[in-house]
């Protein structure tokens, strides 16, 4: 079927609906706000933090000699602060995606246990983060 000249000038009727319907239907708490803000910043900071593991990688690939050259930057001070940081994202963004989960079952959508579920969320992965870097600069130290 070919347009014609008639069907190209005709007017599009406009749509009066929201462009994005959540943004009508919930009202989000600032602790909701907070919680999902972290959540998608923890999530960029993971993925950023994969170009270490990219390189670890292609040094442990390249031979003995690049992984070892590899090996005495990774393990310098700054990128073990780094790595806690990376180690506290993870713990805060595994935490938040199950929290994620429940909600996708719609339980804890209420404004009151949406907050509760945002300390929660906070304390679990701080104590997670904690346990996580003294299990990597601790405990394995001393095995090694």
């Amino acid at each position: 079927m070919q347009q014609t000249d008639s069907d190209i000038s005709a007017p599009v009727p406009e749509r009066r609906r929201p462009l994005s319907p959540h943004l009508s239907i919930y009202k989000l708490s600032r602790y909701s706000l907070l919680s999902s803000f972290t959540n998608r910043l923890t999530g960029g900071a993971l993925s950023a933090g994969l170009i270490l593991l990219v390189y670890w990688l292609l040094a442990s690939a390249s031979g003995a000699r690049a992984y070892a050259r590899a090996a005495a930057v990774l393990a310098s001070l700054p990128l073990k602060i780094l790595y806690a940081l990376l180690l506290a994202a993870f713990a805060y963004h595994l935490v938040a995606g199950i929290r994620h989960l429940i909600w996708d079952t719609g339980r804890g959508l209420e404004r009151t246990q949406s907050q509760r579920s945002a300390w929660l969320v906070m304390t679990i992965a701080l104590l997670l983060a904690i346990l996580a870097c003294y299990w990597a600069f601790f405990l394995r130290s001393r095995a090694s």
